[in-house]
């Protein structure tokens, strides 16, 4: 089911003769002169899915077509290996049972990884990012069902849930304490994904290719031999873009106050704070470039949570990390490396 969906990017193509991701538009470039391949020999293949709470969408150029599906088809299977172990919404999977039994034995690498890392950003973030909030998100969720806000008493309580220090990570267990606390991995899993799905593309021999789990990663350039272009959702505007994003190895990663709301005028929405129990009220989105899509991701949730000035003091001490923000009133800025393309 159809549960949680973050952000729409929209991704421009060039030359490849297929659309990807929610919407899409052909654009064509000029600049030939890192074109993968002169001969225009390269072949799209394209194929879109759902996973991790959003929708998903493959774009491989390759010499040889079955070998661009043979890949997409590897990539589809270690997407469906991360929803048994990462997804919230399967009974089953890894997450599901370390939150219904507190702890969870002989833990996937994968989830060991995804776990150390959201417990490396919670250390930098000053607990600003927190995968345990999961009883907050949960709390409002609830409340919403009863066409209400969840009382001060409510959040204080969900709030003695909550602490990353609880989250006790080996390769060999993971145990998380306290009554009722819980793990949700919507703000890195996205990213983690792209970074997974990349790895097995290349190890495929695909050498250019756009991904997109909810979260954007790249490898090469397009036919015409241009830096993969994504547009970047305006948080009031569904079918209109704040900037596009040219992307040259580099991952991107947009967390927004208009992706599941908790009230009509965007005070309240998924993006909850674990320090206040209440959404962060500075911003309406925050992007990051990153050099992997699971630090954009995590970064992106992490800054949002701070606000704009610690937030930009966070991306300032990554190396590799710029931000784009768009403030409450409609103003946006950039770092000065964030990866703007001209047209």
């Amino acid at each position: 089911m159809r549960q949680f969906s973050r952000r729409r990017f929209f991704c421009f193509m060039a030359g490849a003769g297929a659309a990807t991701g929610v919407f899409a538009a052909l654009r064509f470039g000029r600049d030939q002169s890192h074109a993968p391949d002169a001969g225009g020999s390269l072949h799209a293949v394209n194929r879109t899915s759902w996973a991790l709470g959003s929708d998903v969408s493959l774009t491989v150029l390759h010499r040889d077509p079955k070998t661009g599906e043979a890949a997409i088809d590897a990539a589809f299977r270690e997407l469906e290996l991360i929803e048994d172990i990462m997804s919230i919404y399967r009974a089953n999977s890894e997450l599901s049972r370390l939150n219904r039994y507190g702890a969870l034995d002989d833990p996937h690498p994968h989830f060991v990884e995804v776990l150390r890392s959201a417990q490396a950003m919670s250390r930098r973030s000053g607990g600003a990012f927190d995968v345990t909030v999961q009883p907050l998100w949960s709390l409002y969720s609830e409340s919403q069902k009863l066409k209400r806000l969840p009382s001060e008493d409510e959040i204080a309580t969900a709030r003695q849930r909550i602490g990353w220090k609880q989250l006790h990570i080996s390769s060999s267990r993971i145990r998380l304490d306290g009554q009722h606390s819980a793990v949700t991995l919507n703000g890195i899993a996205q990213g983690y994904a792209a970074d997974r799905v990349t790895s097995v593309l290349q190890e495929h021999s695909v050498a250019h290719a756009l991904v997109d789990t909810g979260e954007i990663s790249t490898v090469g350039a397009t036919t015409e031999g241009n830096a993969w272009r994504v547009g970047i959702q305006h948080p009031r505007d569904r079918e209109a873009y704040v900037l596009v994003a040219e992307l040259a190895g580099r991952c991107l990663a947009t967390s927004g106050d208009y992706a599941t709301t908790f009230s009509d005028d965007h005070t309240h929405h998924h993006l909850l704070d674990p320090r206040t129990g209440r959404s962060p009220s500075d911003l309406s989105s925050v992007s990051v470039a990153a050099n992997s899509a699971l630090e954009a991701d995590a970064l992106s949730t992490a800054v949002f949570v701070l606000g704009a000035q610690a937030g930009i003091d966070l991306i300032k001490q990554t190396p590799g990390a710029d931000a784009l923000l768009v403030l409450k009133d409609g103003r946006s800025f950039a770092t000065t490396g964030f990866p703007i393309h001209h047209a």
